[in-house]
């Protein structure tokens, strides 16, 4: 027999079925290419990303719509998920095998010049509104990369450095040709000598006198017991030290970009993903205060839900304080303007797949490091401090010519010429023992950069290992978590209609509220992993994908 109750359930789970029933235009002049239809799919569009849902594509104008730069996130992996690729791989050649779609060059990008800094480094804001935010620019992971290279102010100082080792070189290039100089010297003489000859003898012979000296001299060191052929080895070998420096630090910008870039990603995702919970949570509330309005629910279920939405919404608020810190960061490490701001414009997606096994990657490694390149230009610079020291008490040899011009002015002879030619021995041959202290010096330096070479080597193959290990382990954590956000989507979809049916609690539905934001978070940060783990195993292996150990122009 139909009674009140059952028509009370039927009219209840009829009103809330509403709720995820998409509008249809009931305008029958609207066609699917009409303005009004095509508003009405882009802004439903754009509710499905509120809710978590990730699209494909969308046009500039959905993106407009977001607000607050948010991007949209697309590609191999979304809550809905599709699985990551078999993890098999051929053998390939290094340069094939490694794959990544932030190097591709950006075609068609617009001009960002105006997010650089101010080109003098010295100006600093002195008003409040000469920091204030006034643009917020959304950009790629490639542009990020390009901008830190000629903003970031610690690649600058190691550029400088380069062309200072450079001038370093002139210098010691210098001692392979001769030095000349010139001087010359006028005197003026009033000679107290003849004044009291002349005085004892009675003349007038004129007591003074003025002299005109010039001299040309050159001189070269023929021999100087290795000294300046290990000066210039020195300074070149100081060119190579910048170098490779400056290709750290390049590789360590790139990392660096590559990780505060993708915390961005997921600052930004986090946002929609808890914003998408906050949306459906104050869905479930409605629901569950028309179940209580109709007699079917209690005031404990709408309670339940409000605590709930409270909870959510503090981790939107906490996520949205994250995004903001994340921008900031990504601005400071890219050293823009004061009064910018950035936003990814990426999508979040897998950035490439690695084909080599953990022995390859070693081994590529140990070829690749600048920093082992590095420990060995220091042991030669150390060597050719040692040969400098010792040539200090090793014999030398220069030669020299002068040419002379003396002429006195206030006689009746003219000028005169002359000059010289020599060679000169030179044999510090004892200096206390200082020159040998110095060589010892240097030698210990050579066992220095000897272990410290060794040291590195250990660290850069446990960098790898450990990027590696983290990389194929946020790989199978994708798969994981790609399943379990379908499986809490589903167990949400199921509570909500048990609870509409009278047969299920609001405590469950809860439940699988947190379950399916956990469930997306944990899968957008499982991608976002994947990805740093991947930029740190490049830069432990650098200098990918071309494998050049230094090829840079500025």
């Amino acid at each position: 027999m139909l009674t009140l109750r059952y028509f009370l359930v039927i009219g209840v789970g009829a009103i809330i079925s509403l709720n995820y029933v998409e509008p249809v235009s009931s305008n029958p002049s609207a066609s699917p290419t009409s303005p009004a239809t095509q508003e009405s799919q882009r802004r439903n569009r754009l509710l499905k990303i509120s809710n978590g849902m990730f699209i494909e594509s969308l046009t500039e104008a959905e993106l407009a719509d977001m607000g607050n730069n948010q991007p949209v996130y697309s590609g191999e992996f979304s809550l809905g998920g599709a699985a990551i690729p078999p993890k098999e791989q051929p053998v390939q050649p290094p340069e094939s095998q490694i794959t990544t779609k932030t190097d591709q060059p950006v075609e068609g990008v617009p001009s960002l010049e105006f997010l650089n800094p101010s080109a003098n480094p010295l100006l600093f804001p002195t008003k409040p509104d000469e920091v204030q935010i006034e643009n917020t620019q959304a950009i790629t992971l490639a542009q990020a990369l390009e901008m830190a290279r000629n903003n970031n102010r610690q690649f600058q100082v190691a550029r400088l450095e380069l062309e200072t080792s450079e001038f370093v070189l002139q210098q010691a290039l210098a001692a392979e040709l001769p030095t000349a100089s010139f001087t010359t010297d006028i005197t003026r003489t009033d000679s107290i000598q003849t004044e009291i000859q002349n005085r004892l003898t009675g003349t007038t012979q004129d007591t003074s006198s003025t002299v005109l000296n010039p001299s040309l001299t050159l001189s070269y060191n023929i021999f100087t017991s290795g000294q300046r052929s290990a000066t210039i080895r020195r300074a070149e070998e100081g060119i190579r030290f910048r170098q490779l420096d400056l290709e750290r630090i390049s590789e360590q910008l790139r990392l660096d970009v590559s990780q505060a870039y993708y915390q961005l990603q997921l600052a930004d995702a986090q946002v929609i993903i808890n914003q998408a919970a906050v949306t459906n949570a104050e869905q479930v509330l409605r629901n569950a205060q028309l179940r209580e309005q109709a007699g079917l629910g209690t005031k404990f279920d709408v309670l339940q839900q409000q605590v709930q939405l409270a909870t959510f919404r503090q981790d939107l608020t906490n996520a949205r304080s994250s995004q903001r810190l994340a921008r900031r960061q990504i601005v400071s490490l890219l050293s823009l303007a004061q009064d910018t701001e950035v936003s990814a414009a990426d999508p979040i997606t897998v950035a490439g797949q690695w084909g080599l096994s953990i022995d390859e990657s070693i081994v590529l490694a140990f070829k690749n490091r600048a920093e082992l390149q590095q420990r060995l230009t220091e042991r030669d610079i150390a060597e050719q401090d040692r040969l400098i020291a010792l040539a200090d008490i090793r014999p030398q040899v220069n030669v020299f010519a002068t040419y002379d011009i003396l002429d006195v002015f206030d006689d009746t002879v003219g000028p005169a010429d002359g000059f010289t030619l020599g060679a000169r021995f030179i044999w510090n041959f004892f200096d206390g023992g200082s020159a040998r202290a110095r060589a010892r010096q240097a030698e210990n330096d050579i066992a220095i950069a000897d272990t410290n070479f060794a040291d590195t080597r250990n660290s850069i193959r446990l960098q790898v290992e450990q990027a590696f290990f983290d990389l194929k382990a946020n790989e199978q954590n994708i798969q994981t978590a790609t399943l379990a956000v379908k499986q809490a989507e589903e167990s949400l979809r199921l509570a909500e209609l048990r609870v509409g049916a009278g047969v299920g609690t609001q405590l469950e539905v809860i439940n699988q509220q947190t379950e399916l934001t956990r469930a997306r978070n944990n899968l957008v940060s499982a991608i976002l992993n994947y990805n740093i783990g991947l930029a740190n195993l490049q830069r432990s292996i650098s200098n990918l994908p071309d494998s050049k150990l230094f090829d840079w122009t500025y």
